[in-house]
């Protein structure tokens, strides 16, 4: 693999000016593409084939789009002592219902003092109207919601108390803001503080710009043709970004190092691409593996989102393989700080480096003394590493999971749910449908749908089983059930398993289902509850292969995916607690707390995964490559440490810094991932790689690189490029 690295960075450098050419093409093709071919993203969470699913299926069969395209729930209150249903009340509902019947794209607004029909309170202070539209809630356009929340002003401004919540009221999700820039500009620093050199920094940004815009532009011309998440293109954003600059930074650090080793710009690009190449493309195939695995759980739209993001992660190493070696042609020496180059001695046209530090010769320094540190106080080192994740991973025990929106504290949403669990009952906002179905002529659904409107209604845990509604020809009906418990309740995922024992094995002939976005919440993350210990199996397992070949030893990838273990504790403990139980959210500016969402666990497993065993395969091969070249285990971990630590430091402070920034101004679906990606980032690299790591290579000495006989005929994966620098020094 070294040689052949070794020569697609020759390759790369000769032809330079034409590697360049095709990248910049393909960015302007996609960029083509994205502005003529792309559709709308999906804020939707379902998983064809469960009954949920198939149920909404069959309602927007039986009932036309209208039954299953998105809503808002517009609440009016009066103020204590008066109550809705009087006069001067009445007139102002009336108004504000017709002024919502008039809005652009609204199929219809119940009227909730309908005497046929009443939704008010109990109380009689308060009442709602179902605001239908004919499109999904992804599909609404922001101006017909800005005339929706204008229309819920002007019934405030008559004198009500008027909120308005639903999934239609929920912008989707869009590209761009500053959180990139944000990003872009703490990594723009911290590689100009590791460079030394603007030019280098400035290089390196400007490759991984190229790969993550040809991967989101591909990612949005997709969106003409698949149904995609809105988060889709936005993690593909971060994580594309972060691997690309840190791809990017491996090569172009091996590249001075060669300089520096008085090696010309000839020798040095394909000498980098051939070692630090290697070890880029080791990593992101792990990477790609990570986040391909989550096609593991069988939910398509996580799927997709996998593969969207394992795409752009494979134009990113494809980018540090190609273009970052051509770049480097025409930046050359210029990598180099000024001091650096001033240093040098220019003798034949080569560049030799200054004396080195002779071997067995004591290292100072932060790196140097942090390694040394760490390998003689090993025990010490490990227990407290793994004592301060242990406490951090605490809080993931308590850990809820739900698909249903935390609308941000203070907000007309937030305070219409409010109003709505106050007066209705905390059920009332998601209400659970139940879908009785006929053979297409109607026999017996109606008497079934009323049969089991009475039985539900006497269930545990319902509020309220309102009389079932039936279609044209009353082959199907539904029955509308109100919790007693909020959607996110355990309490009420209890209850849909209750009503589904209680709708089966009907022998009329009818086939009843339990549906509703709470039933599709309830589904979708027992499916995601399922598939993530076979999904962290599977990708540890596939990597733990993978690992072996790369060091030829057992021990080395079991410390790397333990530590992992303590990562993945650490980053979901602590989001945990800043967003589920409201510990510090003012700092992150956590606008609302609650269950974090569904899909934020195992996508945050399988980006986190790859990514730290990015950093495992960049810090332990140059502490492998030291022990190959004779030194002994102790040793060969501190000089492996000093070698590689300070390059790991900057690549996790980029990753970091591109995580981080999506926090203060992500939404409430992005902003947990993010949260937790980059405090996984901060605990596996500060902690786990740089303490727990060395202090447990050192612990095991010889025995870490121990591989037994019996799978000494395993393949060799030279990442560190050994024959490659051996043929070189010959």
């Amino acid at each position: 693999m070294a040689t052949f690295l070794h020569r697609l960075g020759a390759g790369a450098f000769r032809r330079r000016g034409l590697v360049v050419a095709v990248w910049v093409l393909l960015l302007a093709l996609t960029g083509v593409g994205a502005a003529t071919l792309s559709g709308k993203t999906v804020n939707s969470f379902e998983i064809p084939g469960q009954e949920s699913t198939t149920a909404l299926r069959l309602i927007g069969e039986e009932f036309g789009d209208t039954a299953n395209g998105g809503s808002a729930q517009v609440v009016f209150e009066v103020p204590e002592g008066q109550q809705i249903t009087s006069a001067e009340n009445s007139a102002k509902v009336l108004a504000a219902i017709q002024e919502l019947n008039g809005l652009d794209g609204v199929a219809g607004a119940s009227n909730p003092l309908d005497a046929a029909n009443p939704v008010v309170s109990p109380d009689l202070r308060a009442a709602y109207s179902t605001v239908s539209y004919p499109v999904q809630a992804s599909e609404v356009t922001a101006s017909e919601r800005e005339e929706l929340l204008a229309a819920v002003a002007h019934a405030r401004a008559a004198g009500l108390d008027a909120e308005v919540t639903g999934e239609v009221t929920q912008g989707v999700s869009e590209l761009g803001g500053p959180a990139e820039v944000i990003g872009v500009v703490v990594a723009l620093v911290v590689l100009a503080i590791t460079y030394g050199s603007l030019v280098a920094a400035g290089m390196n940004l400007l490759t991984a710009v190229v790969g993550v815009g040809i991967g989101a532009l591909g990612i949005t011309t997709l969106t003409g043709f698949v149904d995609l998440q809105s988060t889709t293109p936005i993690l593909a954003i971060m994580l594309g970004l972060a691997v690309g600059i840190d791809y990017a930074l491996f090569i172009v650090t091996r590249f001075r190092q060669e300089l520096l080793d008085g090696r010309s710009v000839a020798e040095a690009v394909p000498l980098a691409v051939g070692t630090a190449g290697s070890a880029v493309l080791t990593a992101g195939v792990t990477v790609v593996i990570a986040l391909a695995g989550l096609a593991v759980a069988g939910i398509p739209f996580l799927t997709e989102m996998g593969i969207a993001a394992a795409a752009t992660v494979v134009v990113a190493v494809l980018i540090a393989l190609t273009l970052v070696p051509a770049a480097l042609g025409f930046v050359g020496l210029r990598a180099l700080p000024r001091s650096a180059r001033k240093a040098l001695e220019h003798s034949g046209g080569r560049h030799v480096a200054p004396p080195h530090v002779p071997d067995g010769t004591e290292r100072t320094g932060l790196f140097a003394t942090w390694g040394r540190t760490v390998t003689t106080r090993r025990w010490v080192s490990l227990v407290l590493a793994v004592v301060a994740l242990g406490v951090v991973a605490i809080p993931v025990t308590s850990m809820q999971t739900t698909l249903s929106t935390a609308w941000p504290d203070g907000s007309t949403q937030a305070k219409a749910q409010q109003i709505l669990s106050d007066r209705f009952g905390a059920g009332v906002s998601g209400p659970i449908v139940v879908l009785v179905h006929g053979d297409g002529e109607g026999a017996g659904v109606v008497d079934r749908a009323t049969a089991l409107s009475t039985e539900l209604r006497a269930l545990p845990g319902v509020a309220f089983a309102a009389p079932p509604t039936p279609n044209r020809d009353g082959s199907a009906a539904l029955v509308t059930v109100v919790p007693t418990t909020a959607p996110d309740d355990t309490a009420t995922t209890d209850l849909v398993h209750r009503m589904r024992d209680l709708i089966a094995g009907d022998p009329s002939g009818t086939t009843a289902y339990v549906t509703g976005q709470t039933a599709v919440s309830v589904d979708v993350s027992s499916t995601l509850s399922d598939a993530l210990p076979v999904y962290l199996v599977l990708v540890v397992g596939l990597a733990f292969v993978l690992l072996v070949l790369v060091f030829r030893s057992i021990l080395v990838p079991v410390v790397g995916v333990l530590g992992f273990l303590l990562t993945i504790g650490a980053a979901l403990g602590a989001t945990t607690a800043v967003f589920q139980w409201g510990w510090l959210k003012q700092i992150v500016r956590a606008e609302s707390t609650g269950p974090l969402l569904s899909l934020a666990p195992i996508i945050v497993v399988g980006i986190l995964f790859g990514l730290a065993m990015d950093y495992q395969v960049f810090l332990v091969s140059r502490m492998h490559e030291a022990h190959a070249h004779g030194a002994d285990p102790v040793q060969a971990v501190r000089t492996g440490f000093r070698q590689a630590a300070p390059v790991v430091v900057a690549a996790a402070a980029i990753m970091f810094a591109v995580f981080a920034g999506f926090v203060p101004q992500g939404d409430s679906t992005i902003k947990p991932i993010a949260f937790a990606l980059a405090v996984g980032i901060l605990a596996d690299a500060v902690v786990v790689r740089m303490v727990a790591v060395p202090a447990a290579l050192s612990l095991l000495g010889r025995a870490a690189w121990w591989m037994p006989r019996w799978l000494r005929w395993l393949p060799t994966l030279d990442v560190e490029g050994t024959a490659l620098t051996a043929r070189s020094a010959a």
